[in-house]
């Protein structure tokens, strides 16, 4: 007779979930015994730590658009899947988390590993049940599937270890409250009113200078954004979730927004008239037009996030493609394309920029060349995940994505420790392609290293269709990111008893574990070293030593953060001369390209 535990597999499998990311615990046991008895339907992947399966199943959603899963034990297992859970939650995936309990009978006896999951679990799932009888899981099962996919979100279930081995009950007893429930769900056409359609029509054919900006929530209507801003003569700015969305060899996509944004991205939206934001929730106002400058239009299907980023005149709560489709045969094309000509010159100029930055000197290699250097060998391919700190920034401004290429990172939470999960996560997905992670070494050592043991234990499978996944981590031994906003957001200079972490030899830690292991510390070998990497015959860390002095250099320097940037330096900052040549000469050469720009015959 199968157990409870055989038939929530059972169900999930009905959901089309086939690979569960978790750690085992006896407050699993009943499910331990049945993975054992699926067979490998579902299969379980044993990751380092329960952290690291909950981003695990988050990057499966993102990169397949499939529910994604984790398991954890009761008590510290649990409380282990929060920052990979909340990742998925901010992020908008859906994810189904299975958690332990304490037997019933013992449950208000402070017995041990007694926690409450469901006060634990509440704020980062839309949807948390305890099961308390047999014919309660096949509607838990469905409901919890049926919340994720629908609201894009996380549902928890949580099974005392009794219940997880009582008999199934696939069919409740017909009785007063019994509840039969299937499985089964579609995506809805969700598109506005016509009377909307027409008002945003009218607004975004008025404009003369129309700034796009587009998310993850665009990620699947990329030839109708192409089309929307080629009829509009617009230029398409990217959020970090929406990195992929538009490949960057289209001349009017100005790169990403915000801090870590382009110049190109910032003149946009400093001239812009009008605002065309599709499925994004970009949270930093300042770099948006003022209030007042432009009029707006929003599509996103969460009618609560329209109009909360920016005063919107028009309210188009959508799916991103259906309601393009239907918006598209309003738009008239422009005829003035000026401004889509003021647009491809400032990317222009932005590219570069980044190619004068990269190749400025430092001690010992400039970390905006190890992005340089992997962007034109990417593979056609290629799916590329970062890390929260500044390795951020040189994916976010160097990586010339393709299309059909896959990019992601923890984008709302903005947690270190997500882009080796997420690497290794998008690898299980999609054995047939390379990946590579561009992360730091403080995120690395925070829980990067240990997962390589996961990549060793999975080693076959992983690398038996295509063997490049590759680790780039950037050893500055600086929490760097940090380092940069106590300057500018704090006024303080760097405080080395928090943000000096020490040497590590991360590619020899590779090869201890058979890996390739490729150490970098002089700018004149970085190219010769991505090759090599990218053509490994199975994993590579490549360790390249970096300058922490380069600073990332907003594309515009607000008042507040130069001034609280001076600040540091008075006050006796351990890098001060350095961090004032570098940024200097950093920022020099925008002025240095736009002069280029300014020049007679330049453009001739």
């Amino acid at each position: 007779m199968p157990k409870v535990a055989d038939y929530v597999l059972q169900r999930l499998g009905e959901w089309g979930v086939h690979r569960i990311y978790g750690y085992p615990g006896d407050g699993i046991n009943g499910f331990l015994g049945a993975l054992d008895r699926a067979d490998g339907d579902p299969e379980l992947i044993q990751p380092r730590h329960e952290e690291m399966g909950a981003f695990m199943a988050g990057a499966h959603a993102k990169f397949t658009g499939e529910l994604g899963c984790c398991i954890a034990t009761s008590g510290g297992g649990a409380i282990h899947l929060l920052n990979g859970l909340y990742d998925a939650k901010l992020d908008h995936q859906p994810v189904v988390a299975i958690v332990g309990q304490q037997k019933r009978l013992s449950l208000g006896a402070a017995f041990q590993q007694e926690i409450d999951p469901t006060v634990l679990l509440t704020d980062v799932s839309e949807f948390v049940q305890t099961c308390m009888h047999p014919a309660q899981a096949r509607q838990l099962v469905d409901r919890a599937c049926k919340v994720a996919l629908s609201n894009r979100t996380v549902a928890t279930i949580v099974f005392p270890v009794d219940v997880q081995e009582e008999d199934a009950q696939p069919s409740p007893p017909r009785t007063h409250g019994a509840v039969y429930t299937s499985v089964g769900w579609t995506r809805p056409r969700v598109i506005p009113p016509d009377t909307e359609l027409a008002k945003a029509a009218e607004i975004l054919n008025e404009g003369s200078k129309v700034a796009m900006l587009v998310g993850q929530g665009a990620a699947e209507a990329q030839d109708e954004v192409v089309a929307a801003a080629e009829l509009l003569g617009a230029g398409v700015a990217k959020t970090l979730l929406g990195r992929e969305v538009l490949p960057d060899d289209l001349p009017y996509v100005t790169g990403p927004i915000g801090l870590l944004g382009s110049t190109a991205s910032y003149e946009l939206m400093k001239d812009a008239d009008t605002l065309f934001m599709i499925g994004t929730s970009f949270p930093y106002a300042e770099w948006l037009p003022e209030e007042g400058q432009a009029k707006a239009v929003e599509i996103d299907i969460d009618g609560r996030m329209i109009g909360v980023r920016y005063p919107v005149q028009a309210n188009l709560v959508g799916d991103s493609r259906d309601t393009l489709t239907a918006l598209l045969p309003l738009l008239r094309r422009k005829e003035d394309r000026s401004w889509r000509e003021k647009i491809e010159k400032e990317v222009e100029q932005w590219w570069r920029v980044l190619d004068d930055r990269a190749h400025e000197p430092a001690d010992p290699v400039n970390p905006q060349l190890v992005a340089y250097e992997l962007s034109s060998r990417l593979p056609e391919d290629a799916i590329v995940t970062t890390d929260s700190g500044s390795a951020t920034n040189w994916w976010a401004q160097y990586l010339r994505l393709g299309r059909g290429m896959r990019a992601s990172l923890a984008g709302t939470l903005a947690t270190m420790g997500a882009g080796t999960p997420y690497a290794i996560g998008a690898k299980f997905a999609y054995p047939d392609r390379p990946v590579i992670a561009l992360v730091g070494d403080g995120a690395f050592q925070m829980n990067g290293m240990a997962e390589l043991v996961t990549v060793k234990r999975y080693l076959d499978r992983l690398t038996a269709q295509n063997p490049t996944l590759v680790f780039c981590v950037l050893n500055n031994q600086d929490l760097n990111q940090v380092t940069w906003e106590q300057r500018a957001e704090s006024g303080d200079p760097k405080f080395m008893g928090t943000q000096w972490i020490p040497d590590v030899p991360y590619a020899e830690f590779a090869k201890l574990l058979g890996f390739e292991g490729i150490k970098v510390d002089d700018p004149a070998d970085l190219g010769a070293a991505w090759d090599r990497a990218l053509a490994a015959n199975g994993p590579c860390v490549l360790e390249v030593v970096t300058d922490p002095e380069i600073p990332p250099v907003p594309p515009h320097i607000k008042k507040e953060l130069g001034k609280k940037s001076a600040m540091a330096m008075m006050k006796g900052d351990p890098e001060e001369a350095g961090v004032i040549t570098k940024g200097a000469k950093q920022k020099l050469h925008e002025f240095t390209e736009s002069v280029k720009d300014a020049m007679p015959g330049r453009n001739e």
